[in-house]
Protein backbone atom coordinates (compact mmCIF):
# COMPACT_ATOMS: atom_id res chain seq x y z
CA UNK A 1 0.00 0.00 0.00
CA UNK A 2 1.49 3.65 -1.08
CA UNK A 3 1.95 5.65 1.75
CA UNK A 4 -0.11 9.19 1.46
CA UNK A 5 2.45 12.02 1.51
CA UNK A 6 1.83 15.48 2.29
CA UNK A 7 2.54 18.51 0.05
CA UNK A 8 2.75 21.16 2.10
CA UNK A 9 3.13 22.41 5.84
CA UNK A 10 1.38 25.76 5.13
CA UNK A 11 -1.69 25.60 4.43
CA UNK A 12 -2.10 29.13 4.99
CA UNK A 13 0.82 30.67 3.95
CA UNK A 14 0.96 34.34 3.40
CA UNK A 15 1.14 35.14 -0.20
CA UNK A 16 0.77 38.83 -2.32
CA UNK A 17 0.74 39.66 -5.79
CA UNK A 18 0.84 43.53 -6.52
CA UNK A 19 1.30 45.70 -9.83
CA UNK A 20 0.73 48.87 -11.26
CA UNK A 21 -2.46 49.73 -13.45
CA UNK A 22 -3.18 53.48 -13.16
CA UNK A 23 -0.91 54.68 -15.50
CA UNK A 24 3.16 54.52 -16.30
CA UNK A 25 5.29 55.20 -13.18
CA UNK A 26 7.76 58.11 -14.39
CA UNK A 27 11.34 57.53 -12.94
CA UNK A 28 14.73 59.73 -13.12
CA UNK A 29 17.38 57.88 -15.67
CA UNK A 30 20.22 56.25 -14.01
CA UNK A 31 18.34 55.94 -10.96
CA UNK A 32 17.21 53.44 -8.59
CA UNK A 33 13.34 53.83 -8.11
CA UNK A 34 11.26 52.09 -5.82
CA UNK A 35 8.44 50.28 -8.15
CA UNK A 36 5.03 51.81 -6.86
CA UNK A 37 2.35 48.83 -6.92
CA UNK A 38 -0.90 50.17 -6.57
CA UNK A 39 -2.91 47.27 -6.61
CA UNK A 40 -3.40 43.83 -5.39
CA UNK A 41 -4.66 40.73 -6.94
CA UNK A 42 -4.02 38.84 -4.03
CA UNK A 43 -3.01 39.72 -0.31
CA UNK A 44 -4.10 36.64 1.41
CA UNK A 45 -2.12 38.60 5.21
CA UNK A 46 -3.59 42.35 3.92
CA UNK A 47 0.12 43.17 4.36
CA UNK A 48 1.17 44.69 1.16
CA UNK A 49 0.67 48.51 1.35
CA UNK A 50 -0.23 49.38 -1.84
CA UNK A 51 -1.45 53.22 -1.19
CA UNK A 52 1.52 54.91 0.39
CA UNK A 53 4.82 52.89 0.73
CA UNK A 54 4.41 50.38 -1.86
CA UNK A 55 5.98 47.11 -0.03
CA UNK A 56 5.14 44.03 1.67
CA UNK A 57 5.60 43.80 5.94
CA UNK A 58 5.24 40.01 6.69
CA UNK A 59 2.88 39.44 9.31
CA UNK A 60 4.17 35.73 10.16
CA UNK A 61 8.31 34.92 10.63
CA UNK A 62 9.55 32.44 7.82
CA UNK A 63 11.48 32.44 4.41
CA UNK A 64 9.81 33.56 1.28
CA UNK A 65 10.26 33.58 -2.63
CA UNK A 66 9.70 36.88 -3.68
CA UNK A 67 9.56 37.42 -7.46
CA UNK A 68 9.50 40.98 -9.34
CA UNK A 69 9.65 42.37 -12.63
CA UNK A 70 10.01 45.96 -13.46
CA UNK A 71 9.21 46.28 -17.23
CA UNK A 72 10.97 49.59 -18.55
CA UNK A 73 10.13 51.93 -21.88
CA UNK A 74 11.55 54.98 -23.09
CA UNK A 75 11.26 57.50 -25.02
CA UNK A 76 14.54 57.04 -26.41
CA UNK A 77 17.89 55.56 -26.39
CA UNK A 78 16.80 52.84 -23.58
CA UNK A 79 20.03 51.25 -22.83
CA UNK A 80 19.69 49.40 -19.31
CA UNK A 81 17.43 47.93 -16.92
CA UNK A 82 17.86 46.57 -13.68
CA UNK A 83 15.44 45.05 -10.50
CA UNK A 84 16.45 45.30 -6.92
CA UNK A 85 15.37 43.69 -3.64
CA UNK A 86 15.75 46.18 -0.96
CA UNK A 87 14.64 44.90 2.40
CA UNK A 88 14.53 47.37 5.70
CA UNK A 89 14.88 50.18 3.03
CA UNK A 90 18.24 48.97 2.09
CA UNK A 91 19.42 47.24 -0.85
CA UNK A 92 19.77 43.58 -0.42
CA UNK A 93 19.79 41.29 -3.26
CA UNK A 94 20.35 42.67 -7.31
CA UNK A 95 18.37 40.84 -10.07
CA UNK A 96 19.21 41.11 -13.54
CA UNK A 97 20.61 43.87 -15.34
CA UNK A 98 20.66 44.14 -18.74
CA UNK A 99 21.09 46.54 -22.40
CA UNK A 100 17.93 45.63 -24.39
CA UNK A 101 18.34 44.06 -27.79
CA UNK A 102 19.57 46.71 -30.47
CA UNK A 103 17.44 49.47 -30.54
CA UNK A 104 14.47 48.73 -28.30
CA UNK A 105 12.76 50.82 -26.47
CA UNK A 106 11.53 48.69 -23.82
CA UNK A 107 13.38 46.18 -21.84
CA UNK A 108 12.26 43.82 -18.40
CA UNK A 109 14.56 43.15 -15.39
CA UNK A 110 13.65 40.35 -12.74
CA UNK A 111 14.63 39.03 -9.47
CA UNK A 112 13.72 36.06 -7.83
CA UNK A 113 15.12 35.03 -4.38
CA UNK A 114 14.52 33.54 -0.94
CA UNK A 115 14.50 35.85 1.71
CA UNK A 116 14.12 35.53 5.67
CA UNK A 117 11.69 37.76 6.68
CA UNK A 118 10.85 37.79 10.78
CA UNK A 119 6.82 38.57 10.75
CA UNK A 120 7.14 41.69 13.27
CA UNK A 121 9.78 44.25 11.72
CA UNK A 122 10.96 43.42 7.93
CA UNK A 123 9.24 44.61 4.74
CA UNK A 124 10.81 44.45 1.40
CA UNK A 125 10.06 46.80 -1.55
CA UNK A 126 11.08 45.89 -5.76
CA UNK A 127 13.37 48.73 -6.98
CA UNK A 128 13.76 49.35 -10.36
CA UNK A 129 16.29 51.47 -12.94
CA UNK A 130 16.52 52.11 -16.61
CA UNK A 131 18.94 54.52 -18.42
CA UNK A 132 17.07 56.28 -21.46
CA UNK A 133 15.38 59.37 -21.84
CA UNK A 134 11.74 60.03 -20.47
CA UNK A 135 12.22 56.04 -18.33
CA UNK A 136 8.91 54.77 -16.94
CA UNK A 137 7.90 51.39 -15.39
CA UNK A 138 5.33 49.87 -17.33
CA UNK A 139 1.77 49.99 -15.53
CA UNK A 140 0.01 46.39 -16.45
CA UNK A 141 -0.48 43.16 -14.69
CA UNK A 142 1.34 41.50 -17.84
CA UNK A 143 3.98 43.80 -17.52
CA UNK A 144 5.74 44.69 -13.80
CA UNK A 145 4.85 42.94 -11.27
CA UNK A 146 5.99 42.32 -7.19
CA UNK A 147 5.06 38.99 -5.38
CA UNK A 148 5.81 36.27 -2.77
CA UNK A 149 4.59 34.04 -0.47
CA UNK A 150 6.41 31.94 2.39
CA UNK A 151 7.48 28.58 1.71
CA UNK A 152 8.91 27.88 5.38
CA UNK A 153 8.07 29.05 8.64
CA UNK A 154 10.82 30.46 11.06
Amino acid sequence: MAKTRKLSNLPNAPAWIAYRTTSDQSVTSATWTKFEANTESLDTASAFDSSTNYRYTATTAGYYQINGAVYVGAASSLTGVGAKLYKNGSAAIAGTFCAPISAALLGCATISALVYLNGTTDYIELWGYGIGTTVVFKAGADLSHFSGTMVRPA
